[in-house]
């Protein structure tokens, strides 16, 4: 089958938009040959899985995209690793880069769960969970307002629209810190369907499947017959057993 159930389409070249002889996902940006409608992105960037086993491409459009936001649409991530890196020294533990990359696509909370656990383990000390939040969130808060949007993002956002595929926002992020990042960015309101990390809901978090369950659930859509997009390397699988 070529639906979200079969493994994981790696795209080098750009988002969400594949390259080559099989591509059909030029179709979202009406390009026949190698992307030209968005940037590189150095393959840091990948498709959920329109791909069946045999690696060929599916022969219609979606019935609808699902989107990730951090590292997605936005280029919030290095923000978000770079408050958690400040509040830690407040702490005198030092983050390390793998560490900073282990907390991506996780929701606030467990994060902090980890970075109290890795001061602990530093031998710093930090009184708990709002201790710490409550040194991080203000520095968090004052880069996201600066997101920028990731190359190609707007454009393939705008291109959905313009072919009718329903779109919803599949996000760990909490709908507060989601209003913060989408403020500079009015093309984000073209995504009127919105999960969120703090929705009530949502039962698990990624990489479990269910953000995007619940958003294609919302569309009224099979997730077999949608497209989730989002950052590659959080490795989100939507399973059959899970549909």
């Amino acid at each position: 089958s070529s639906d979200l159930s079969t493994g994981t389409a790696r795209i080098p070249g750009a988002i969400g938009i594949a390259t080559g002889p099989q591509c059909r996902l030029g179709e979202l940006c009406a390009s026949s040959g190698p992307c030209s409608a968005v940037q590189p992105c150095s393959g840091r960037l990948g498709l959920r899985s329109p791909i069946g086993h045999a690696g060929t491409m599916p022969k219609a459009l979606p019935a609808a995209c699902l989107f990730d936001l951090d590292g997605l649409l936005l280029d919030t991530e290095p923000l978000h690793g770079h408050a958690w890196s400040q509040a830690a020294a407040q702490f005198d533990t030092a983050l390390s880069p793998a560490q900073l990359l282990s907390l991506r696509g996780r929701r606030r909370h467990d994060c902090a769960d980890q970075v109290l656990r890795w001061i602990a383990a530093a031998g710093g000390h930090c009184s708990g969970r709002e201790a710490l939040l409550a040194v991080r969130q203000p520095i968090a808060e004052a880069l996201m307002a600066h997101a920028s949007a990731m190359p190609g993002a707007e454009a393939l956002v705008r291109r959905c629209r313009e072919l009718g595929l329903p779109m919803a926002l599949a996000t760990s992020s909490s709908r507060e810190a989601v209003g913060l990042k989408a403020s500079p960015h009015p093309w984000l309101r073209l995504i009127e369907v919105r999960v969120h990390g703090d929705d009530p809901e949502l039962r698990v978090d990624k990489p479990a499947p269910d953000v995007y369950l619940l958003a294609a659930a919302r569309l009224g859509v099979e997730p077999q017959r949608c497209w989730a997009f989002e950052e590659d390397r959080k490795s989100t699988r939507l399973n059959s057993s899970h549909t």
